[in-house]
C-alpha cells in the first residue's frame, strides 16, 4: 500500500519523479483524487509558504517544490474531472505590459494552483485590453497583475481604469505584487489588495473566495 505522507514530502523537498510515481501509486491503489489533493498535496504547499516566510526556503525551493506539485497534479486531475470536482476559485494573472518578468508571477500562480485555484496565466506584457478580455472569457473570482520595474508600475492602474470602463471592475477582486509595489501604491490605485510574496497571495486570495 502506498504511503500517502512520501506524496506530501516529495513536494516538499521538490521531488518531481517521486511526487508523480506517489500520487499515480495511490490513484492505482483506489485512493481518492480529492483526498489527495486535500490532505496531502495542498498541505505541503502550505508548508512550503510557511518555510519560505520564516527565510527558510529561498526562491529556487519554491520553484522546484512548485514543479513537484504541478507533477502530481498533472496525475491526479483526471480523477478530480471525473467527479466533477470544483477549483476553489479562478485567478487570472499577467505582468503588466512593457514588463518581461516572470519569475514572480510564475511562483504566485504555482502557489495559488496548489492551493486549488484554476489559474489562467496571461504570461508577461500584457495589455490592459488582453486583462478584460481573460476577464470576460474566464470570469475570475480575482485577477492578479505583477510588475517588477518601477516604470511599468502604471500599467497596474491601466489595467484598473479598463476593467472599469468594460463594466468588471466589481466583478473581480485585483490583487497587485512586485518587488516596487507597496500597500500604499495598492491603494492609490484602487487595487482590493496587495502581497509582496507568494504566501501571503494564497492567504489573500483564500480570504476573498471565503467571503
Amino acid at each position: 500500500m502506498t504511503d500517502l505522507k512520501q506524496l506530501y514530502e516529495s513536494i516538499l523537498r521538490g521531488d518531481v519523479g517521486a511526487a508523480r510515481e506517489t500520487a499515480q501509486q495511490a490513484l492505482d491503489g483506489g485512493v481518492d483524487a480529492e483526498v489527495l489533493v486535500e490532505r496531502y498535496m495542498t498541505p505541503a504547499m502550505d508548508e512550503v509558504g510557511r518555510l519560505y516566510e520564516k527565510n527558510e526556503y529561498f526562491v529556487p525551493e519554491l520553484l522546484i517544490s512548485s514543479r513537484a506539485m504541478k507533477a502530481a497534479l498533472s496525475v491526479v486531475q483526471s480523477g478530480l474531472a471525473s467527479k466533477g470536482s470544483r477549483p476553489t476559485g479562478a485567478v487570472v494573472i499577467g505582468t503588466v505590459a512593457g514588463d518581461l518578468h516572470d519569475i514572480g508571477k510564475n511562483l504566485v500562480a504555482a502557489m495559488l494552483e496548489g492551493a486549488g485555484f484554476a489559474i489562467h496565466d496571461l504570461g508577461v506584457d500584457v495589455p490592459a485590453e488582453r486583462f478584460v478580455s481573460a476577464v470576460k472569457e474566464h470570469r475570475p473570482d480575482i485577477v492578479a497583475i505583477s510588475a517588477l520595474l518601477s516604470t511599468t508600475m502604471a500599467g497596474m492602474k491601466n489595467v484598473l481604469q479598463a476593467l472599469e470602463q468594460a463594466g468588471l471592475r466589481k466583478a473581480v477582486k485585483v490583487m497587485i505584487g512586485g518587488a516596487p509595489i507597496t500597500p500604499e501604491f495598492a491603494s492609490e490605485i484602487g487595487a482590493d489588495g496587495y502581497s509582496d510574496n507568494a504566501a501571503g497571495a494564497v492567504r489573500e486570495a483564500r480570504k476573498w473566495v471565503a467571503g
